[in-house]
């Protein structure tokens, strides 16, 4: 039998059209929250809790050293998970109703620079074998077309068009869109599907990325991936695959493109979501204001 959480899941994807990568976070956030209930208020059931349980929560999770974005986005799964609740009329009251969100610092998203992009694919130039390629072709797929991680993972090989030079991909909340690939980058992923023809062992067939063993790509492995060859060449804090992507955007406008059009690459629903790559090209708008207004010649 379906429970509550199975059918808050079924509403997600069939109603609001929420990937699986989206609903297995908020899975994961109902039944961490359902564990720590059980073990302190003996109740195996969320649906009746109250805010003084979800509080305890929250103070649990800071005590174990999260930081107030991730608990933020754990108290979303749960204003979420009550809100379905209230409209399916399992509950009366939305214990989060009043709830006012822990107030997070803002980490600065720091692009890699040219230079350490170049650094990165010199490491990769010339390599041979399935794994090198494989990564070689998903440093460039990132770099060159500024998809998301979840959106490289379940890639298709269908969705990749050699004739045309583009993707099909499936991004946030289903929606599709297509990619078109610089020559380069096309000419990566050729050599790495001429590599992938030649694997003895291939589970997840319908996959375009995957392990040597022919298994789907996770979360973990591809982060892993990008953190260790950009470890190399760069000391930023962060080095993960949506610093590629930010890095991606933020070139492009460093270059001329405008924003729209970086808008419909990534995939953003509105301008404000892109927009805030265009904190990091500020500098280099600067440099081309100084240059170019005519109050500034001498």
């Amino acid at each position: 039998m379906a429970t509550i959480i199975d059918l808050f899941k079924d509403y997600l994807l069939k109603e609001k059209n929420y990937s699986l990568h989206t609903v297995g976070a908020y899975e994961n956030d109902l039944l961490s929250f359902q564990s720590f209930n059980e073990g302190n208020f003996g109740e195996e059931s969320i649906v009746n809790a109250n805010y003084g349980q979800i509080r305890s929560w929250i103070v649990f999770l800071v005590d174990e050293g999260l930081v107030a974005a991730t608990v933020n986005r754990k108290i979303a799964s749960l204003k979420a998970f009550y809100k379905f609740l209230l409209k399916t009329k399992q509950i009366e009251v939305n214990p989060l109703l009043k709830h006012k969100s822990l107030k997070a610092s803002k980490v600065l998203q720091i692009p890699f620079s040219e230079k350490e992009v170049t650094q990165v694919m010199a490491q990769v130039e010339g390599v041979d074998g399935f794994e090198m390629l494989r990564n070689k072709a998903i440093i460039n797929l990132f770099y060159g077309t500024g998809i998301r991680r979840a959106e490289l993972i379940e890639l298709k090989v269908v969705d990749v068009d050699f004739s045309n030079n583009t993707l099909k991909v499936l991004g946030k909340r289903n929606k599709e869109r297509i990619v078109p690939l610089l020559p380069i980058v096309k000419e990566e992923l050729v050599r790495y599907s001429n590599e992938r023809a030649c694997l003895e062992v291939v589970e997840d067939i319908d996959f375009f990325f995957l392990t040597k063993k022919g298994l789907k790509l996770n979360n973990s492995f591809v982060y892993r991936l990008i953190n260790s060859y950009f470890s190399t060449a760069s000391e930023k804090v962060k080095k993960s695959p949506h610093i590629l992507r930010h890095t991606f955007a933020t070139h492009l406008l460093n270059n001329g493109a405008d924003l729209n059009s970086v808008k419909e690459l990534l995939g953003h629903s509105s301008l404000a979501s892109t927009q805030v790559y265009t904190h990091s090209s500020l500098s280099e708008l600067k440099k081309v204001y100084e240059k170019s207004h005519p109050r500034n010649k001498k």
